[in-house]
């Protein structure tokens, strides 16, 4: 089963609950805990462990070889993303722009266009303890989309999981490729929202796209205890949108993710919403 924990935007809690949830559920299970939110992951900074594989990863865009070019033109009528422009007698790539389709390099007559491995960043597996293994990936530096980093450490998890294996996605935040990216090959959504006007508005954007998606999903309500939360619990209620768990506000909450340590082991408040969503989505 693969939960894929999400959010319209950033700093809700779903590194928070994901790390949390999953040292929990490692307790009781086999469990994979993927890092997805590749520009900034930050997984490792609570979770410990030995190193059981590293690798750079690449995705593959093209090269022009002038001395076999035609001039023809073809590459440039191919490509839907703008990335190859026949100016003249050159032809100019833009490899932002590349989505890795080949279809200029399969398509060109005289084999001008091969494709080379561009690196996108590198992926980390470490082992935590017996139950609990954690992989996330970092996107190189002055890379544009991280959808093919993304895509690559699904196909790395893939490889290496069975089907009785517990595997949480933590995805970027927001409703954009990236988020749709890690949430397609998800069982189910855990959106994490928080108790203000930016959380709730961010909330129904994601809300949409799971539907869009066709994705069952469900809410969790982090840092509970203001006026707001009966705007986003209404909501929910009247749209029939289930609601997992409210997670209480708590300023040692804080100091402990400062830290870097896990909540659930220190708060019981905390720990007790963690056992409902596992109860609820019976995850033991």
């Amino acid at each position: 089963m693969i939960i894929a924990i999400a959010s319209g935007k950033g700093g809700t809690g779903k590194t928070t609950l994901a790390v949390n949830l999953s040292a929990l559920l490692a307790e009781k299970r086999k469990t994979y805990l993927v890092d997805l939110d590749v520009e900034e992951p930050n997984s490792g900074i609570f979770l410990k462990g030995k190193s059981v594989h590293s690798r750079n990863i690449f995705r593959m865009v093209p090269e022009w070889h002038p001395s076999n070019c035609i001039k023809c033109g073809k590459c440039q009528d191919v490509c839907r993303f703008n990335a190859v422009l026949k100016i003249s007698d050159r032809v100019m790539l833009f490899p932002e722009l590349c989505h890795s389709c080949f279809a200029c390099s399969e398509l060109c007559p005289t084999n001008s266009l091969p494709m080379k491995g561009q690196l996108s960043g590198s992926l980390n597996h470490i082992s935590v303890n017996e139950n609990l293994e954690m992989i996330d990936s970092v996107m190189e530096i002055g890379m544009v989309s991280s959808v093919p980093l993304i895509a690559d450490t699904i196909t790395y998890v893939d490889s290496i999981s069975t089907d009785t294996d517990l595997i949480l996605f933590d995805s970027p935040p927001g409703t954009s490729c990236p988020m749709i990216e890690v949430c397609k090959s998800a069982d189910h959504i855990i959106f994490v929202t928080e108790p203000t006007p930016f959380g709730f508005h961010d909330l129904k954007l994601a809300i949409k796209t799971a539907e869009k998606m066709n994705k069952d999903f469900s809410i969790v309500l982090n840092r509970a205890g203001s006026d707001f939360d009966i705007q986003i619990l209404d909501f929910c209620r009247k749209e029939g949108y289930r609601i997992l768990a409210k997670i209480p506000y708590r300023k040692k909450a804080a100091e402990l993710y400062s830290e870097g340590k896990l909540l659930y082991q220190e708060l019981p408040e905390i720990r007790k919403p963690l056992d409902q969503i596992i109860e609820k989505l019976e995850l033991i």
